[in-house]
């Protein structure tokens, strides 16, 4: 709800900022398509300015990458195309998001899913990849939209056990498998330090800062401090000891958000390294979904052979 509100209120202000304007220049016969049109310019200029401050600070400290895992030209634009383009829809996802995303009906299931978000954003960002699960078999689908936006770390955790519970309690499962994108992943490390994590199978994260990130200094708030590389409360989480589900980071070396881009990578864990994916970009990307669907069926089948739920 949070993030849905700000971005309105962010859209409302700046349609009123241009409309001042515009209004002026259509009584004095300025075209109705060229004023639209400077909408549009303005709205994609400010992604593209906003996406390469971020693309510059990831390539400014980037880990050091084996040759196997460096690009080209070519894939370079398509990564930043890619990126780009997944940026253009995300506020209208995040925007709608109770619209896009229905919550499924109650109903008994083995091991449903939870899908939980990154910083600053809500359960929109998940729109496509949800209704990906669904239509490959993956069913029920849930999400969770946590907040406020700059709160701590550890406030959202407080959060996803409330979820984790209602969606248990909802289809009587006894565990379910978390899919997390981006600070989401550190979300749910922060869960199974306070709240245990006998109730998750696995969690499978896409583009996870377990180290932090040096984009952390460009923003404001708690859990942006969180997020900066060497803070207390970050060196804390990863020393401590605790009951940690299995594990499955899905990351990439090229990861525009995260860097140094080996913060991704978690000790005793399945890391699955990708090459030439943006780090909101990753939610749509064959290959990272292919990852996500093929650790799911993985769980389910050694839920079905070894007597736990499937």
């Amino acid at each position: 709800m949070w993030t849905a509100l700000v971005l309105w209120a962010i859209s409302i202000g700046g349609v009123a900022l241009y409309a001042a304007w515009a209004v002026p220049m259509l009584a004095r016969d300025v075209s109705p398509a060229i004023v639209v049109l400077g909408a549009l310019a303005i709205y994609f200029a400010l992604i593209a300015a906003f996406m390469s401050i971020y693309f510059a600070v990831a390539w400014i400290w980037r880990s050091p990458r084996p040759p196997p895992m460096r690009i080209g030209v070519r894939m370079t634009l398509r990564l930043v195309w890619r990126e780009y383009r997944a940026l253009t829809g995300a506020a209208k996802r995040m925007m709608f998001y109770r619209l896009l995303l229905k919550e499924p009906k109650a109903a008994p299931s083995p091991l449903p899913v939870l899908l939980v978000h990154g910083v600053l954003c809500n359960a929109g960002v998940w729109e496509r990849f949800a209704r990906y699960l669904v239509k490959a078999g993956v069913a029920p689908v849930y999400t969770i939209s946590y907040g406020p936006p700059l709160a701590s770390i550890d406030t959202f955790a407080d959060q996803l056990a409330k979820r984790i519970d209602a969606v248990l309690a909802k289809t009587g499962a006894r565990e379910l498998v978390i899919v997390s994108h981006s600070m989401g992943g550190l979300v749910t490390l922060a869960y199974c330090r306070k709240h245990g994590a006998a109730k998750l199978r696995r969690a499978i994260t896409l583009a996870p800062p377990y180290r932090g990130s040096v984009h952390a200094w460009l923003m404001f708030g708690t859990c942006l401090a969180q997020l900066r590389p060497g803070n207390a409360w970050l060196d804390a989480l990863n020393a401590a000891s605790f009951a940690r589900p299995a594990i499955t980071s899905i990351w990439s070396w090229h990861d525009s958000m995260v860097a140094p881009q080996l913060s991704s990578r978690v000790d005793d864990a399945d890391n699955i390294e990708l090459v030439g994916v943006g780090h909101n970009a990753i939610l749509a990307d064959s290959g990272a979904r292919a990852h996500v669907l093929a650790a799911i069926a993985a769980e389910r089948a050694r839920g079905a052979t070894s007597g736990f739920p499937a």
